[in-house]
This record gives C-alpha cells, structure tokens and sequence, in this order.
C-alpha cells in the first residue's frame, strides 16, 4: 500500500472535529470507548453517575493531549439527559456522535424479579437510550447538522440466558428501536447503528472469568472461539459505525462475539 492510500485509509477512520457523548463512560466498555474516540480526533463529554471516575478518565485523556469534559448524568432521570445536552453544548458544541452505553443487569430468575428491578434495568437500557438518542436526534435537526448514534446492545438481545429476563428484553428492545429510529432520522442524515457484543472482559467480570468456576468455564466452552474477547477488539467495529467509513450504514447491528451466535445454546 502507498504512503498516500495508507494515509487516505487512516483519514477515513478519523474523528476530527466531532463531539461525542459516551454514556456509562465511567467503567468497562464505556471507559474503552471514550479512550478510542478520543484517540481518534473526537471531543468527548463523558457522561455517567460516577463523577469521580470521569474525572480521572477525563485527565488521562487531557494528557494523552486530547480533550474530554466530565459530567453527572443519569438516563433513568430525564432531567440530568437535557442539562448535559446544555452544559456540553455550551462547553464543547452540538453533539454529532452518540455512544449509548449505559446498561445494567440484575441476575436472578425471572419468577423473584419484582417490578421495581424491572422498571430499573428497562429505564436505564432502553427508556435511557432512548431519551438521550432522541434528544441528540432533536438538537442534530435544529442544527441542520447530520450525525451517528451507536446503540450499545447484546448477544442476549438474540438469545437467551437464564436468569436475566429483564436485561435480555431491555437490549432485544434496543436492537428494533435501533432499527427504528434509523428509518425516521435518515432523511436528516442522522445515522443509527448498533453493537452487539458477546462475553468482553472488563473490571465487572474480571474476577468471574479468572477464578475459572464451572460456570465460567461453560460460558467460554460455549464459545467457539473458546475465549472471551478484550475491549481492543471493539475498537474497530465502533470506529466503523462512528466515522465516514461507514456513510452509507444505518439501522444495523453488528454482532461481535467470537462466533457465540452459531453455538448451541
């Protein structure tokens, strides 16, 4: 490859110029994702309940020579969605590049769930995704600027596991209302794309996958692979839907899972 088709090649995967929102960027995926945008030319608003955490994430990536900006939000509470949008468009400008990552999971069988832990995991997967990609969609169209929104949902949304009903429904939910909005906001080139990962390790699970119980064990049996993947592995998928790469992709969902999806259940 020439020094000038590589060159072509790395400006398509750029962000320069973009503002991006990454919700649940204090840990986990979310932390990965805002480190990529980040690296990758985007100003980012790092955005969850945990404020100190994101300041810590907003500093590191300040001395990498980016920029970030922290703030206190949570989805289940529509009032922080629309103060943020305020706050980072007066900080940063108006958001073109949406990570909806904010997710929970109770784990326990369906019959014990009550509806308080229902409402819980349903206003934060999908009501919050939802809220904070309709307001990203509402200010994009006042602006008359196009924009991509990246819906963080799950293998679950296609199968099932037992134990976690709530969550299985909350990101089936996400991958149709992806679908949906996608139709709606193309006519205002406004993208909307998903991710569905399968089993990543991350500070959440850390302990679970290296202790080697008989359950983990199974999980990763299960998986053709017979491994579950690092957040780098992500990185590609996200930068694809994120970027131009990506200018003629709306309403689909991209499984990244080690083959998961082609095992037995």
């Amino acid at each position: 490859m020439t020094n000038s088709a590589a060159n072509t090649m790395e400006r398509l995967f750029r962000l320069d110029g973009r503002i991006a929102l990454v919700t649940g960027a204090s840990s986990g995926l979310g932390r990965h994702f805002a480190n990529v945008l980040a690296d990758s030319g985007a100003s980012v608003a790092l955005a969850a309940r945990r404020l100190d955490r994101l300041r810590e994430l907003a500093s590191e990536i300040e001395n990498r020579g980016g920029r970030a900006v922290s703030y206190e939000m949570d989805v289940s509470e529509p009032q922080t969605i629309s103060r943020t949008f305020d706050q980072v468009e007066g900080e940063l400008g108006t958001i073109d590049l949406l990570v909806n990552n904010a997710g929970i999971a109770i784990a326990e069988p369906a019959i014990q769930v009550d509806e308080d832990e229902w409402d819980r995991v349903l206003d934060t997967n999908l009501k919050g995704a939802w809220l904070v990609a309709q307001q990203t969609a509402k200010r994009l169209i006042a602006a008359g600027k196009p924009g991509s929104i990246i819906n963080i949902a799950s293998i679950l949304g296609y199968r099932v596991a037992k134990g976690v009903s709530p969550y299985a429904a909350s990101k089936a939910a996400l991958v149709q209302l992806t679908r949906a909005l996608a139709l709606e906001w193309a006519r205002h080139q406004i993208r909307v794309n998903a991710i569905a990962p399968g089993y990543f390790l991350t500070e959440m699970n850390q302990e679970f996958f290296q202790n080697k119980s008989r359950a983990s064990e199974a999980i990763i049996q299960n998986i053709p692979q017979r491994r579950i993947g690092n957040p780098e592995e992500l990185t590609g998928v996200l930068l694809l839907l994120a970027s131009d790469a990506s200018s003629y992709m709306t309403g689909s969902t991209v499984i990244v899972d080690g083959g998961h999806m082609q095992s037995s259940l």
